[in-house]
């Protein structure tokens, strides 16, 4: 039988219902750490895959987090750490120490070393770097070497590399003696004499070969090297194209230098789509475990901007202040034909962001997109003006309202789809990332031209 969780801790294990570890562990691991009971805490984090784990340190109290890396520091799982948000690896890394963080690292591939390393503060990414293993030291410092967001930051160091000359046999037992061969690989790269990749052998089609088969027989060549600065959205857009499992990275002189691999080529995937919708919201990136303070200073910035552009809208129903005072219909209506064109334009801003952050959009086809979006806003424009006419015709008894109103909404509507398309290409064409600042900029076009369009009419034809 499964003792219910104490009072305490029912807060921290609810939200294991939502992403799947069982709120039991959670519970029992909470109860281990308030009786200080290093071993079972030990135990249950055998019990755990290493994601489970780094679940379990998002979902208890900070103080059970420290209690939870002093536990577990004599066997502290390294492949957890790339699993914590930001905030968690921060917090984590600050708990372990100088010696601890560089006996994990060092145990980690190459490139989830580097993606580590990079987010610590400089002083302390010094010091860890000194206190890991010199070879592996030496790798992570030639990866910081790569741009940002480069397949360089990205790649593996590790890799399978074998000469065309050789035959199956041979590459067995280069990999049965191998010592620095990766933990996991799906392709053999077939290199020249000059370590430049010339072609590969995928896994499955080499186990099967004979031991007498050549090399240069399996080989395949049909494959594009990705160069060590080639941006990561890049390297996941080819991987989605090409359906490829890993990919050969190379330098600017085309020597084999490093192997991209699918699981890193998800987590590019996931980064990508969470930071365009992170963005597109107005915040920074994940900051459920961030300080109360820096979250909301961050947060502020574009709060402050959407308060100037309120302000902005503000005046334009300003303009018709005498309008509304003498029917009061308007006031109660304009709202609604500006909360329509600001959704309307939503769903074509998320549909045009995506579209250019996989490549979907771009100068070629740009112009039938906004006509596109331009007819799908007439269509439910029209649908909608009749709508919403009728029901303000009724509501008010006054057929010149219904008609303003259909008439605004169909002209906010059409705008809307037309701006959530042009905004982010205009900003992309500028080198602005359109995530953060679209919204903004659209939510101001619809608000504008909805209680323009319906005061403005009203002004003309109802008063």
């Amino acid at each position: 039988m499964v003792t219910p969780p104490p009072p305490e801790a029912a807060d921290d294990a609810a939200p294991g219902d939502e992403v799947g570890l069982d709120p039991a562990v959670v519970a029992r691991a909470l109860a281990a750490l308030d009786g200080g009971d290093a071993d079972a805490v030990r135990a249950i984090a055998r019990e755990l895959h290493y994601s489970e784990l780094a679940q379990l340190f998002g979902l208890i109290r900070p103080e059970s987090r420290v209690d939870l890396v002093d536990a577990l520091r004599p066997v502290f799982p390294a492949e957890i750490i790339p699993q914590l948000d930001e905030a968690l690896r921060d917090e984590v890394a600050g708990q372990l120490g100088t010696d601890d963080l560089a006996r994990a690292l060092a145990n980690l591939d190459t490139d989830d070393a580097l993606y580590l390393i990079d987010g610590l503060e400089e002083t302390k990414r010094n010091q860890v770097l000194l206190a890991i293993p010199r070879a592996i030291r030496a790798q992570i410092e030639e990866g910081l070497a790569f741009p940002e967001d480069s397949a360089g930051r990205l790649m593996q160091r590790d890799v399978v590399a074998v000469p065309a000359h050789w035959d199956v046999g041979t590459c067995i037992d280069y990999l049965r003696r191998g010592q620095d061969l990766p933990d996991d690989f799906y392709d053999l790269f077939v290199v020249d004499q000059r370590h430049r990749p010339i072609g590969w052998v995928p896994l499955d089609k080499f186990v099967r070969a004979q031991r007498a088969t050549r090399i240069s027989d399996l080989q395949e060549t049909d494959f594009e090297p990705i160069q060590a600065d080639m941006e990561q959205a890049l390297v996941a857009r080819m991987f989605k194209d090409r359906d490829l499992t890993s990919a050969p990275v190379v330098d600017a002189g085309g020597r084999l230098i490093g192997t991209i691999t699918i699981d890193d080529v998800v987590d590019v995937i996931e980064s990508e789509a969470e930071g365009g919708l992170m963005r597109l919201s107005g915040v920074a990136g994940s900051d459920v475990h961030a300080p109360v303070l820096s979250t909301a200073r961050l947060r502020s910035a574009w709060l402050l901007v959407n308060l100037c552009t309120a302000f902005l809208a503000a005046s334009v129903i300003g303009l018709f202040e005498a309008s509304i005072a003498k029917v009061v219909a308007l006031a109660v209506l304009m709202p609604i034909c500006a909360s329509m064109g600001g959704n309307a334009g939503t769903q074509a801003l998320t549909v045009a962001v995506r579209a250019l952050a996989t490549g979907q959009l771009s100068a070629a086809n740009a112009a039938r997109i906004v006509v596109k979006e331009g007819i799908v806003g007439s269509l439910n424009g029209f649908l909608f003006a009749i709508l919403t006419g009728a029901a303000a015709w009724l509501w008010f008894q006054d057929p010149a309202i219904g008609l303003c109103i259909g008439a605004a909404m169909m002209i906010n509507l059409i705008v809307a789809g037309i701006a959530g398309v042009t905004t982010p290409i205009v900003l992309d064409r500028f080198g602005i990332d359109p995530a953060p600042s679209s919204a903004v900029i659209l939510t101001t076009v619809t608000d504008v031209t909805g209680f323009f369009a319906f005061l403005g009419l009203a002004t003309l034809f109802v008063l």
